[in-house]
């Protein structure tokens, strides 16, 4: 039986077993965390608006803490998985992790560039589903702004880069091989998205997971190859220079016919009642 994993890195980088997302190193189905499985190297400076969600009390200092990725929306407001901050992963609500920090303009976890900074508030969607994953997001305030150049803008119903075989990218420092060979730099890889039809073949419900096309999104390539693995949960997925998913879950990493499941960002927007396509220039949200 194949086992439904979030893509985050567990305590310390191990994958705990579940029947539903499993966010750097938690349970849950195939989540995308890993650091991108079929991808290659990339800067920070091309997609400064994908950053890491850091922890060394809990994840040790060898790759900065890093257990998760995220997105920055706002330039203080960053969207990462839901699952990343359950106790499952942090060994605790996410409000007692008292070095919680977001790592922005970082491309090599080792180095000291960039920025560090301390999360000022944690909103967890309460309409998250464990055992589904569906709703998989929450929202994390940041207690300094980053740069006006470091958010992007999110993607609305009715986008066209929804659309099937729109060329899409994800990011992440995550397993690079499924195998357990994390990064400690910056990656993203190529993907497609995918039909619902084909992301509700692949999982119907069964021990694979039940996929939602009105809350997630699918997207890799169908011989497999490419796809977020274990450490990439909470990473953006974007697609047309708009942000429309969610490293969320997944069976394997970059499997035949397991295509890697986003959270759909228009859902988010929906649920937050938010303009995506007013955000950026807002600069926050």
């Amino acid at each position: 039986m194949r086992r439904l994993c979030a893509r985050t890195l567990a305590r310390p980088l191990v994958l705990a077993a579940a029947a539903t997302a499993i966010p750097l190193g938690s349970a849950a189905p195939a989540a995308a965390d890993s650091i991108v499985v079929g991808g290659f190297p990339v800067e920070v400076s091309d997609s400064p608006w994908t950053v890491a969600l850091s922890s060394r009390d809990r994840f040790g200092g060898t790759r900065a803490g890093q257990f998760c990725g995220g997105v920055a929306v706002g330039r203080t407001t960053v969207l990462t998985a839901a699952h990343c901050l359950g106790e499952e992963v942090l060994g605790s609500p996410p409000e007692q992790v008292d070095d919680l920090r977001v790592i922005a303009g970082r491309t090599d976890l080792l180095s000291d560039r960039g920025q560090e900074i301390p999360i000022r508030s944690v909103w967890v969607n309460p309409a998250h589903d464990n055992r589904s994953n569906a709703g998989d997001f929450a929202v994390l305030t940041l207690s300094e702004a980053l740069p006006a150049d470091s958010v992007i803008g999110m993607a609305a119903e009715g986008d066209p880069a929804y659309a099937p075989d729109t060329d899409a990218l994800v990011y992440g420092w995550g397993d690079t091989s499924g195998a357990g060979d994390y990064a400690n730099g910056l990656h993203a890889a190529r993907v497609r998205v995918l039909p619902d039809a084909s992301c509700e073949r692949a999982y119907p419900g069964n021990d694979d997971g039940r996929y939602l096309p009105e809350t997630m999104l699918c997207a890799g390539q169908e011989a497999g190859g490419r796809d977020a693995c274990q450490g990439d949960s909470g990473g953006p997925l974007v697609g047309r220079g708009r942000l429309i998913g969610l490293v969320s879950w997944g069976s394997g990493c970059g499997r035949p016919g397991s295509p890697g499941v986003y959270t759909r960002v228009s859902s988010v927007l929906r649920t937050l009642g938010w303009d995506g396509a007013a955000a950026k220039q807002r600069g926050g949200v």
